[in-house]
């Protein structure tokens, strides 16, 4: 630890704004990892398992108070679309169900897209700081006297290698965070696709079979 803050205070004013930027991007990246691994986190399979049993029974309120029941969910949001309008013809449910998806996108994926952006911008400070700790060592090296040199050298060189190293050590988590968000998000919105299309499929065939029992008995 005591390591770490010597190397921050060598790294020079550069140091600061990679801080600021670590900080920002930890902060989004546990709220968005708490947010997909479980507050919209959701067993799809073994809920839409829970749904189709209701749907085909002919009990759409019980599968819409299910879909209540996670309200923080995306798929039961989107489910939920499809089973308020069950009565409605094909289209309208189709469409429902896909103004839904479209809906539920954004809120999987809020603020992610900043992480990378904060990653990239950790690491150009890094670069930036190098740079300037350069251009310090080379001034001490031109101008500075003898007994200035030596001190003025050791101190641009520890400016460019401190923020090299700051600038990744703030990039190389947040890129992984972000990789594992990512991965998440998108399996996430593939099951609402996919479960999506199946509801409405659902809900198509249990009009079917109701019109096909109400024909019969005509």
């Amino acid at each position: 630890m005591t390591r770490m803050v010597e190397m921050f205070q060598d790294g020079g004013t550069f140091m600061w704004p990679i801080l600021v930027v670590f900080v920002f991007g930890m902060a989004i990246s546990f709220e968005r990892l708490f947010y997909v691994f479980v507050r919209a986190n959701l067993n799809s399979t073994a809920f839409m398992a829970q749904i189709q049993k209701l749907i085909m029974a002919g009990n759409i309120d019980r599968a819409i108070q299910l879909c209540n029941a996670e309200p923080h969910s995306a798929l039961p949001r989107v489910v939920k679309a499809g089973l308020t309008h069950a009565n409605q013809p094909e289209e309208d449910i189709a469409r429902e169900v896909d103004e839904s998806i479209l809906m539920v996108s954004p809120m999987i994926n809020k603020r992610t897209s900043y992480l990378g952006m904060l990653a990239n911008v950790a690491t150009l400070i890094g670069l930036l700081g190098t740079i300037w700790g350069l251009i310090m060592a080379f001034e001490a090296v031109a101008a500075a006297s003898a007994e200035m040199k030596q001190q003025m050298l050791a101190q641009g060189i520890s400016v460019a290698m401190y923020t090299t190293a700051g600038g990744l050590m703030a990039a190389i988590p947040i890129m992984i965070l972000t990789s594992i968000i990512q991965g998440q998000s998108t399996r996430i919105l593939d099951d609402v696709e996919q479960f999506g299309l199946k509801t409405v499929n659902l809900l198509v065939a249990r009009k079917r079979n109701v019109g096909g029992s109400a024909a019969a008995e005509g």
